[in-house]
């Protein structure tokens, strides 16, 4: 007998998602600096929310998530009604996917954008098109070129990954107000905490109808092992979004954590400032050493290196001494690695093992 069970048109088409490297074969000791987490971890007060949730794992949690919804609202001046939490701001690109794209529509993300946008958009059976960026910036003359009567959705990272590059919100107002009628912008901001003073497009959502911010706990928080993010958009979306969400998809333990986390203002204004100053160090540490990088305004640098060869080569070197960075071939940029911002230390010691590497090069 014929087997007939096959996946939805699209799904074969989905390369795996390929998360940043944790070990290092015969190394115990790694320095971590592949996935962008934060070096000095989350609050305190984020942790004793988790400790105290497991006095209630027999307990549903809530669906609405109205106290982080609250919370998140309070903390960002922004209406909790029209604010949608999920496992991480990757749950809500999926959900604007399933929602909004399907088969013969198409979802516009650029040339060095974050991965899931095309698999989000391939596992609603969309087709995604990728925009060419100008110098590892978004383009958005070339965006508003890409948009045709079959586009639904057009994603943007600002700042965005793994460029660590941003653009200017009077850009983002103008593709917002010149996109087809039946377009809408999801602006991710998952590392829209590290610049001071961005609200990550709230107030562009709040003065356009066809705008959604989506937001994450998993950079500045520290909690990417919790899996926690929001978005926040058009009260009529975020009801279409609730809608595929599964009610229990955030348990009591994420929830409480990231109220917390939210909450503790002092602790982001701390992370933000040390993440500033040693990304300036380190940029400037590999500036030196004839590794030039965009100005990043995120929590990592992205060395650029003469050629594939070379970023391969100080790939290897580094995982030799214990360090692990991010390869970005997968994103357009062979030559090139993402590294992320650690502690001083770790700041201190990717750049004179760099250092080791060009200098044994130099002697070749």
């Amino acid at each position: 007998m014929t087997r007939l069970i096959e996946p939805q048109p699209g799904i074969l088409d989905i390369a795996l998602y390929q998360g940043g490297a944790s070990h290092v074969q015969g190394v115990d000791n790694v320095i971590k600096l592949s996935s962008n987490e934060n070096p000095f971890g989350a609050p305190e007060s984020a942790k004793a929310a988790f400790a105290k949730a497991v006095h209630n794992l027999h307990r549903y949690p809530n669906t609405d998530h109205t106290s982080l919804r609250k919370a998140i609202g309070e903390v960002h001046g922004l209406d909790p009604e029209r604010i949608i939490c999920g496992v991480g701001s990757d749950e809500i690109i999926h959900f604007l996917c399933q929602a909004y794209a399907g088969i013969g529509d198409e979802v516009i993300y650029t040339e060095h954008g974050f991965s899931m946008y095309k698999i989000s958009a391939r596992a609603a059976g969309a087709t995604p098109v990728c925009v060419p960026e100008r110098e590892r910036v978004v383009d958005i003359d070339a965006i508003l070129d890409a948009c045709t009567e079959r586009t639904k959705l057009v994603f943007i990272a600002n700042p965005a990954n793994p460029t660590g590059t941003m653009i200017g919100q009077r850009d983002i107002a103008h593709l917002a107000a010149n996109l087809p009628p039946q377009v809408l912008l999801v602006l991710d901001g998952a590392y829209a905490e590290f610049v001071e003073g961005f609200d990550g497009g709230a107030a562009l959502v709040e003065a356009r109808d066809n705008v959604v911010m989506t937001r994450t706990f998993s950079k500045i928080y520290g909690l990417g092992g919790v899996r926690v993010g929001w978005g926040y958009g058009p009260k009529d979306i975020i009801d279409v979004l609730n809608r595929v969400r599964g009610p229990f998809n955030l348990s009591e333990a994420q929830l409480a954590a990231a109220e917390a986390a939210v909450k503790d203002r002092d602790w982001v204004e701390k992370c933000r400032e040390d993440n500033t100053r040693l990304r300036a160090w380190l940029a400037e540490a590999l500036m030196e050493l004839g590794i030039p990088s965009d100005t990043s305004c995120a929590n990592f640098i992205l060395a650029r290196f003469t050629d594939e060869a070379e970023a391969e080569a100080c790939d290897d070197f580094l995982k030799s001494q214990g360090i692990i960075v991010r390869k970005v071939a997968g994103y357009g940029l062979p030559n090139c690695l993402r590294i992320t911002v650690g502690d001083e230390a770790s700041c201190r010691r990717v750049a004179h093992v760099i250092g080791q590497f060009k200098g044994e090069q130099a002697s070749v």
